[in-house]
């Protein structure tokens, strides 16, 4: 059982407690025995403080002392490998035995972003190649002659493929490497996904069998009422801002939008969500491992609440033997 931690900045909140918020979270993961906490790269979004990963893994890393903390991931086309590599070398060189890294090909923002961080928007088309460059980095095999990625820590950095899609299953299949599915926003391909990764998959020198890992939102509380209070306002949150830019419509103009086929759509987008008790939760999620054919969840805190996230996590743990697989 992991932690996917969005680093959500909250309607009257700061960056900066939103980031703090994010410490206390990997700090009661780690009391609560969870295996490893994720941030994940995004841009040009107001409500999310994970804009740069690794400085925020260095960040928790210092803060915490045992639970592995990564990013989930990275998007690749956003930058060039030997970046990634001499980054992520240097925290695992702070942090042995520690540091994840998920690789994602998607852009992580909109064209402007895009435009705005100098990439070109075929640079995805690279990927695997891009990935394999990154791999030949990080083992001290450089595939680029007489460019090594310094520092190159003596622990090494395992590589995740993170995907929404066929493709990512792919990839993660041909390379040997574990397949994240991001089942918590793109619930659609989950099982074609995940069984042809299975299927395809080649055993590797970091891997010798598949590994999947499947994301679930999770809103948990002391109370059924409290938790779907907490899933309605997220629900509500999200529509308002990818339909309009807005965090906060009214009343009517929310039924409006969620009433729309893109409100539809983004509706559909937490299919898969934990809603409820501690028990409740449980109950859930080990059914979901089970049925997504899991061999780790990753949690996401889907609550727009500082204080609900935190609660969840706790909740959570004392549910779950989070020390061992839920599968089975």
């Amino acid at each position: 059982m992991s932690i996917l931690d969005l680093a959500t900045v909250g309607e009257e909140q700061t960056a900066t407690e939103a980031l703090e918020a994010s410490v206390a979270v990997a700090q009661h993961a780690e009391a609560g025995g969870y295996k490893r906490v994720w941030y994940a790269e995004h841009h040009n979004v107001s409500s999310i403080a994970s804009s740069a990963p690794a400085v925020l893994i260095a960040h928790i890393a210092a803060r915490t002392t045992r639970i592995r903390v990564g990013a989930g991931g990275v998007m690749l086309p956003n930058h060039s490998p030997l970046v990634v590599a001499e980054q992520f070398g240097t925290l695992a060189a702070l942090n042995p035995d520690r540091i994840d890294l998920g690789l994602g090909r998607a852009a992580g923002g909109d064209p402007a972003t895009w435009s705005a961080l100098r990439r070109d928007p075929r640079s995805g088309e690279s990927f695997l190649q891009d990935v394999l460059e990154l791999q030949g980095y990080l083992r001290g095999e450089s595939l680029v002659e007489g460019v090594e990625a310094m520092p190159r820590a003596d622990a090494t950095v395992p590589l995740y493929i993170l995907g929404s899609s066929l493709f990512g299953a792919r990839v993660a299949a041909a390379l040997g490497l574990p397949y994240a599915f991001a089942s918590h926003f793109a619930p659609v391909a989950l099982d074609a996904a995940t069984a042809l990764y299975r299927q395809e998959f080649r055993p590797s020198r970091q891997l010798e069998e598949p590994y999947v890992f499947a994301s679930v939102n999770v809103f948990a509380a002391d109370s059924e009422v409290q938790a779907r209070q907490e899933f309605e306002e997220s629900l509500r949150t999200r529509v308002a801002f990818l339909l309009t830019g807005r965090r906060v419509v009214s009343d009517e103009d929310y039924r409006r939008l969620a009433a729309s086929p893109q409100g539809r759509q983004v509706a559909s987008m937490l299919a898969y969500a934990a809603v409820g008790t501690a028990q409740q939760v449980q109950q859930y999620l080990s059914a979901f491992a089970r049925r997504a054919d899991a061999d780790e969840l990753v949690i996401v805190l889907a609550s727009f609440r500082s204080e609900g996230r935190l609660h969840s996590v706790d909740l959570v743990a004392e549910a779950l033997d989070t020390r061992s697989p839920v599968v089975g």
